[in-house]
């Protein structure tokens, strides 16, 4: 359906509780994009959590570029100051304009760059299992379709037009790969002087730029340290 069709005949529209975010009612696909429409949300959501029980000093400049991210897009909004698609159809929106999409800017910027840790970062070695590339192939699979479902989202949803959509996943896209080789070239040289400060002890804030597979490290480590603890605990009860 053309859009000029659907402002000039709109549905009745319903919203998530809390969110906000609304769709025609009783279209059962409104409903299930509307709620893929919140994962930008979701991932914001994420990093405070990792934030919060890990520290790493990694996790934090990544989420520094998220904020750099929606810093950019607000700017861009109140430059361009291009309206959404059919005004007055949604009550509950932050701001009336629409070029560029924060949500897809969000979540592009967010899958490039995790893009380029998956492959960049996370080093391949020569004897790397079949496995560990593999899962990486579906994940960066299982990210694109996510990208592409949020964007598409925002415009059946009708908080968004195309090219609206479209310029917010290239601004999301360029910070991406900036951020990213800002990140791996200027910040992660100085994570190891600070993680030493002192306030950065004090709040257990770690450095793991070093270790290429994070997951595997703490997952051994962590296996080690309760198989010692475990051993001790046998020869108290003995």
């Amino acid at each position: 359906m053309a859009l000029e069709e659907q402002c000039s005949a709109p549905p009745q529209w319903r919203s998530i509780s809390l969110t906000h975010v609304e769709f025609p009612d009783g279209d059962l696909t409104g409903k299930v994009l509307a709620y893929i429409s919140l994962l930008p949300i979701a991932i914001l959501v994420g990093f405070v959590t990792l934030i919060v029980f890990k520290r790493e000093l990694h996790t934090i400049s990544f989420f520094g570029g998220v904020i750099l991210n929606e810093g950019v897009n607000w700017v861009l909004k109140h430059i361009l100051r291009e309206p959404r698609p059919c005004a007055g159809t949604h009550s509950t929106l932050h701001t009336d304009y629409g070029m560029p999409s924060s949500h897809s800017q969000l979540i592009w910027f967010f899958v490039v760059y995790f893009f380029l840790f998956l492959y960049l970062r996370m080093h391949q070695t020569n004897n790397a299992r079949c496995v560990d590339l593999l899962w990486r192939h579906i994940l960066s699979i299982i990210l694109l379709g996510v990208a592409f479902s949020v964007s598409y989202s925002r415009v059946y949803l009708l908080y968004h037009t195309w090219s609206q959509v479209f310029y917010g996943g290239v601004a999301g896209c360029t910070i991406g790969i900036v951020w990213f080789f800002f990140t791996q070239e200027v910040l992660t040289p100085l994570f190891p002087k600070i993680a030493a400060w002192p306030v950065s002890e004090y709040f257990l804030v770690r450095d793991t730029s070093l270790i290429p597979n994070i997951l595997w490290f703490e997952y051994t480590v962590t296996r080690s340290e309760a198989r010692n603890r475990q051993r001790k605990l046998g020869t108290k009860l003995q």
